[in-house]
This record gives structure tokens, C-alpha cells and sequence, in this order.
């Protein structure tokens, strides 16, 4: 080869070499992550979601790129969010978080698949079709959240047998009221009353807490995301105004919480993950059946009771799958 074919060659393969690098980048998929919550909130679910895509072959960075997008508890931000990767053009979305998150994302796109998590029943609330053959663009996962606020009030009103206000620690900031619903048919079925305890910022969770105390609240039930990420100060709180507290995953209790009863929660998202992978892979939402969780755990924190002077029935210790003393 002479100089001049040589300098051309050369000349050709510097031009190509970034064009076939930026092609390459182009063809990696791109998931898109909407969550109405933040990354403060959701470090355990986060990595759960990265374990269920690692076991369908899929390492972020490495084969697949992942856009974020967090409300960080403005709810009214989402559809903007969903939007934004609609306009990206991911390849699948996932919508963690729960029912706000998937009919919005639902309501984005009706062709890019989409992979939820919710504590609705997806089929009751028009999700899917069905759960084994869901139809569309859309699949997931429920946690069942919302069915079980009648188990959580039915425990804690065991637990405080003389309680006869149960508060409802509540984000006035979601739109969604199944946790309002749900905790006001479960404690009208008991004969107990039901107070709505707002707290939509740190300073209100205080404030609702020395209401509680002031309405003469007996036990209180906590289950809205806001609260995931400040969950050692809601502790706290329950701790200090000396209110029993049941809460709908067992990260609560871990920090010093009393009682916690619920799906695991990270089951749910590795799953999640699971499914956005296997839809990379080429297999159709549609094809993929709603998955309901199958694995609730009661977990229990008896320093928490002590402190609050309340002995745990032996029926609750024995139906108690983690006892943290």
C-alpha cells in the first residue's frame, strides 16, 4: 500500500470509528424508571429492581442504560415525567410506586411496554384485563397493599384492645384514597372510629403525631411512601408521644418501629426488574401474567413494646414470621 492509500485509509477508519461507536451506544435499550417517590426513599427497592434485571442477563451500564425520573412526591409532575420518556423513546417503562404511577404511564403510551407495581387490584381498577392474560402494553406486579389496611387495623386493635381511635398517618399530596377507603371499612367493620392524620411535609408528621395524642388516638396505622424516606423519624415520634404504631413493611420496624405487616416490598421489584428484562429479551408484555404477592411477613419489635408497655399477645407472637428483640 502506498502513502497516499495508506493516509486514506487511515483517514476513512478515524471516521468510521465514531459513527460505529455512536451507533453502538445508540442500539444499548433504555429503561425508563418513573417514580413518583425519591431515591432517598427507595435505596432497598432500587437495588432489588437492578438483582431482577442482573438475573435476566441485563447490567446497567453495561447493556443497558436507565433514565430516571422521580417526582419526589409532586404527584402532579408525573404525567410530565412519563411524557419525557415516552418522547425518548425508551424501550419499556417501569412505573414503581404504585397506582399513580402506572395509570399514568398507562395513560402516556398505549405501544412502549410497561411493567408496574401496585398495591391496587389491577384488574377491579382497569389496569389489565385480566392478570393472566393482561392485554396491551401493560404487566406487573400487586403487592395487594390495599386489601390488606383491614389486616393492619384488625392487628394493632388486638395489640391496643382498648383503643377505640385508630389514626390513619396520611400524605395529603397523593391523589389516590384507597389507603382512606381501606382503613375506613376496616375500622367501621371493627366499631372503632378513624382519624385522618394529615402529614404532607417533615414538619407535619410532629404535628400529626401531638394531634393524635390531643383526639385521644389509641394506635395509629402509617402506609404512604412519603414516609418510607423518613421512616427513623416517624419512629421516633411514635416513640416519644408513647402512640402504637403499625406499619406496612418491615424497614419501620428494623428501626425501632412496633409492628409491621405486608408484602415484601422488594420481592415485588425484583420482579419487576425480572419482567423489564425478559421484555428486552423480546417477550410481550401481553404475554407476561400479573403477578400478585404470594409472601406477606408479620415482623415484630418487642423493645418497641416494652418500652410502651404493651405485652404482644402469644396469638400475634405466634403468627409472627420475625420477632426482633
Amino acid at each position: 500500500m502506498n502513502r497516499r492509500r495508506l493516509l486514506a485509509a487511515l483517514a476513512s477508519a478515524a471516521t468510521a470509528a465514531p459513527a460505529a461507536l455512536r451507533a453502538q451506544q445508540k442500539a444499548m435499550p433504555v429503561i425508563g424508571y418513573l417514580n413518583g417517590s425519591s431515591p432517598a426513599a427507595n435505596a432497598q427497592l432500587l437495588a432489588a429492581f437492578h438483582q431482577g434485571l442482573r438475573e435476566t442477563a441485563w447490567v446497567e451500564g453495561e447493556n443497558v442504560a436507565i433514565e430516571y425520573r422521580w417526582a419526589e412526591f409532586h404527584y402532579n409532575r408525573l404525567p410530565a415525567l412519563a411524557a419525557d420518556l415516552v418522547s425518548r423513546k425508551v424501550n419499556v417503562i417501569a412505573a414503581c410506586g404504585g397506582a399513580n404511577e402506572a395509570f399514568v404511564a398507562k395513560n402516556a403510551t398505549s405501544t412502549i411496554p410497561i411493567v408496574f407495581t401496585t398495591g391496587v387490584d389491577p384488574v377491579e381498577t382497569g389496569l389489565v384485563a385480566s392478570l393472566a392474560r393482561p392485554g396491551g402494553n401493560l404487566t406487573g406486579v400487586t403487592n395487594l397493599n390495599n386489601q390488606l389496611w383491614q389486616k393492619r387495623v384488625e392487628l394493632i386493635a388486638e395489640l391496643v384492645p382498648e383503643a377505640r381511635v385508630i389514626g390513619l398517618l396520611h400524605n395529603p399530596n397523593n391523589p389516590t384514597r384507597y389507603a382512606i377507603d381501606s382503613a375506613q371499612q376496616a375500622a367501621s367493620a371493627k366499631g372503632l372510629q378513624l382519624e385522618i392524620l394529615n402529614a404532607g411535609t417533615e414538619a407535619e408528621i410532629d404535628k400529626a403525631f401531638a394531634t393524635a395524642v390531643q383526639r385521644r388516638v389509641g394506635a395509629v396505622v402509617v402506609g404512604d411512601p412519603l414516609f418510607d424516606s423518613r421512616s427513623r423519624e416517624v419512629v421516633t415520634l411514635a416513640a416519644r408521644y408513647a402512640v402504637p404504631t403499625i406499619y406496612i413493611w418491615r424497614k419501620y420496624v428494623a428501626d425501632g418501629g412496633l409492628i409491621s405487616y405486608g408484602a415484601i416490598f422488594t420481592a415485588a421489584y425484583r420482579q419487576v426488574g425480572s419482567y423489564a428484562g425478559k421484555i428486552l429479551n423480546g417477550v410481550k408484555p401481553a404475554d407476561l401474567p400479573v403477578q400478585q404477592s404470594t409472601n406477606f411477613e408479620l415482623v415484630i419489635n418487642l423493645k418497641a413494646a416494652e418500652a410502651l408497655g404493651l405485652t404482644i399477645p402469644p396469638a400475634i407472637l405466634a403468627r409472627a414470621d420475625e420477632v426482633i428483640e
